[in-house]
């Protein structure tokens, strides 16, 4: 069973043991290996021979990456007891003796690192993906989570299922749990969609600083980055819509703006180049806010990790999508490693510095092309920004229908492609059905010792790897 963490593979495992009406043997792979030399190997035969005492029957691994990695000299050399272990395993799985009757099911998120003699037919001979839930599946799992739970009328599951593209059954489990907790500390005898809305937030965005006290000028200072990074993702086009702008404080963040990713691009895993040229030029807004209120003179370290965002865009465009003319469809970024020591070892490059220079260039001319966009576009709607600065200064929170209302009361202006002039076109054309979502995982977050800009979708795409922005 392969998937991402927290979307059920244990919990299905469970289940299969519930169904299958056969003895059924659980344990976690980190329980094999430990001090003592052997022990592993012993473990694994103890367990086979109770499988076979008891056959047919099912014994589940749980974490089987925690013991079936590549197997190599490793980075200190020598031998490892784990290896102990998985060959004993892989004896045991498919061996001289055989396993007649004894089914085994394994669960790992990490299926790139198992060794290759594991996943041979003939001992796991399938893979099936556990991916995370779509909108359906989080609407049962969410109604799953709910029993037991007092739950308001005002609450529409199909709603917070279709606010949390992305989230894993365990996501899910874990919004209704603290909007539970929320009602608790409210005093409500139910949970009410501003309990879950509020859950939502503290998910994705961490705890409200309740005590953070914040000066006029930099209340006014994170107020025009936000309006900036929000005014230019809803001008762009066929960007994804915003939901909330806050400049409320959250865990590390100063201020937070809300865009819903749809559903369909985050399934599919496919950005267009014009898409990642948007997502440039949003992340660039807060900086060229701040310039075009406050001078160039005080702007501040605000965007910094916005910048990182663009040059890392910019650089997988060029060197790993094909999205350079100059030059051509061809990868420059190679993963380098050793496989006898079973891991990638980095990225490494095979071109010339020539080839190097083009591609720095080619990154520079991408950001730059952003930034004029971003910037044209918020000169020729500077009224707009003022307007959604000064609202949010008053409220310091604004939802996605009141941004809406904000810009279809003056007249904007909105690029068509990213290499044409810009050209007046009525909001109301360029309205998405999916603005009636409401907050959804977070996008840009800025931080108060430094601005930082996630992309959802890299969020996602990394998951599997661990990594978390």
């Amino acid at each position: 069973l392969v998937g991402p963490p927290g979307t059920g593979k244990t919990l299905l495992a469970k289940a299969v043991a519930g169904e299958a009406g056969v003895p059924f043997f659980s344990c976690a792979a980190s329980e094999f290996v430990e001090l003592f030399v052997g022990v592993g190997a012993s473990r694994v035969r103890d367990l086979f021979e109770k499988a076979k005492a008891k056959a047919p029957c099912i014994v589940f691994i749980d974490e089987i990456d925690a013991v079936g990695r590549q197997r190599g000299a490793g980075m200190g050399g020598g031998n490892d007891e784990r290896e102990q272990t998985i060959n004993q395993l892989l004896t045991e799985m498919d061996g001289f003796e055989g396993n007649t009757g004894v089914i085994v099911l394994a669960a790992t998120n990490r299926p790139d690192v198992l060794d290759s003699a594991l996943l041979r037919p003939g001992r796991f001979d399938r893979q099936v993906t556990v991916d995370r839930p779509d909108v359906q599946g989080r609407v049962r799992i969410l109604k799953v989570h709910s029993r037991g739970k007092s739950i308001g009328k005002d609450v529409d599951f199909d709603k917070i299922a279709r606010r949390t593209p992305g989230f894993t059954g365990a996501d899910l489990q874990n919004l209704m749990n603290e909007a539970a907790i929320m009602a608790a500390r409210r005093s409500l005898k139910e949970i009410s969609k501003e309990e879950v809305a509020d859950a939502l937030e503290r998910i994705v965005a961490g705890p409200e600083k309740k005590g953070a006290v914040m000066s006029e000028k930099k209340k006014k200072l994170v107020a025009y980055h936000e309006a900036g990074h929000a005014l230019v993702g809803a001008l762009m086009p066929e960007y994804d819509p915003v939901t909330k702008i806050s400049i409320v404080p959250r865990g590390a963040a100063g201020g937070l703006t809300f865009f819903a990713p749809s559903e369909e691009r985050l399934e599919s895993g496919l950005y267009s180049r014009s898409y990642l040229e948007n997502q440039m030029a949003v992340a660039l807004g807060g900086r060229i806010a701040e310039e075009l209120i406050f001078g160039a003179d005080d702007v501040t370290t605000g965007a910094s990790n916005d910048f990182m965002q663009v040059t890392r865009t910019a650089k997988m465009m060029v060197s790993q999508m094909g999205f350079s003319d100059e030059l051509g469809q061809v990868c420059w970024s190679q993963s380098s490693g050793n496989s006898f020591l079973g891991q990638q070892m980095g990225t490494g490059s095979d071109f010339s510095m020539e080839t190097a220079d083009k591609i720095d260039k080619e990154v520079k001319a991408l950001v730059e092309r952003a930034y004029r966009r971003a910037k044209d576009l918020m000169q020729t709607n500077i009224e707009v920004l003022h307007k959604t600065a000064d609202v949010l200064m008053e409220k310091e929170n604004i939802d996605g229908d009141e941004f809406q209302r904000i810009i279809m009361e003056a007249q904007v202006e909105q690029y068509l492609k990213a290499d044409e002039p810009s050209v007046v076109v009525p909001f109301q054309q360029m309205v998405n059905l999916q603005l009636i979502l409401s907050i959804t995982r977070v996008v840009t977050l800025h931080g108060q010792a430094g601005n930082e800009t996630v992309n959802i979708f890299e969020s996602l795409q990394q998951e599997n790897s661990r990594t978390t922005y």
